[in-house]
């Protein structure tokens, strides 16, 4: 089960062309064999009830061979239902099959290397994805130069990657919001500054130039079932012109 209770994250993130729009940030949901089918069930009774334009998950959905999750992974394919899901590999899904995951997740729509354009109002938003920083040990193709080729070619665009390191892509491009995951917050303190070693951002919401940043804190586990000061995470992305807010609940 996804541990702590998820909280209901929202938070209000700047971006020039894109007032109004709110996207659902899931990442990191670890799906292992251990993960109760209920947690599956609850997260998606949860986003039912939350309003948004459509869903990103920002890689690691499965940590282990999809033979051994298949009907937990159709419960998550239920999420297509509510809005539309585009997601990205993570490490994990690198490891354990990310084609197998793809087949399974047969509702979502893969963004590694690809870019979708969206109808929001009066814009085309670009949201664009790119494949995990692992994949080149698993002979998974990750093209950099095609991405940042279609990141300076629009202008409402959004970037999601797994690693937060990826963010320097989205500030040479100039891309007004980027959004990962990976590293779970640090899942338990102390950690969070072992993964300050290694990446950039923590968790939470940055600025950089002109690039807002949102790194998910994820709602699974890795290693150990367990976190401390680093709770689980469902985000409602709520698109502004200006200012900025944060707040969070529980559902």
């Amino acid at each position: 089960m996804f541990l702590p209770k998820p909280q209901i994250v929202e938070v209000e993130v700047t971006h020039p062309n894109l007032e109004g729009l709110q996207i659902l940030h899931l990442s990191d949901l670890h799906i292992d064999k251990n993960i109760q089918e209920t947690s599956l069930e609850n997260l998606i009774r949860i986003s039912t009830k939350l309003s948004y334009d459509f869903a990103v998950i920002t890689g690691d959905i499965i940590d282990c061979k999809v033979k051994h999750i298949r009907l937990k992974l159709q419960i998550l394919n239920q999420l297509a239902l509510i809005k539309p899901v585009y997601f990205i590999s993570g490490n994990h899904d690198v490891v354990y099959g990310l084609e197998e995951l793809k087949k399974e997740l047969s509702n979502f729509i893969f963004l590694d290397n690809e870019y979708r354009l969206i109808d929001f109002k009066n814009h085309k938003i670009c949201l664009v994805g790119l494949a995990d920083r692992f994949s080149k040990f698993f002979r998974v193709k990750r093209d950099e130069n095609k991405v940042k080729n279609i990141l300076n070619e629009y202008d409402a665009t959004i970037f999601i990657s797994h690693q937060p390191k990826d963010y320097k892509i989205a500030v040479d491009t100039k891309t007004p919001l980027f959004l990962c995951g990976h590293t779970h917050g640090g899942q338990i303190f102390p950690f969070h500054y072992l993964v300050q070693l290694v990446q950039p951002f923590l968790a939470g919401l940055f600025y950089k130039n002109e690039t807002s940043i949102y790194v998910n804190k994820g709602l699974g586990t890795w290693g150990i079932n367990y976190r401390y000061k680093a709770d689980s995470e469902i985000t409602i992305l709520k698109l502004i012109s200006k200012s900025v807010k944060y707040t969070k609940g529980i559902l």
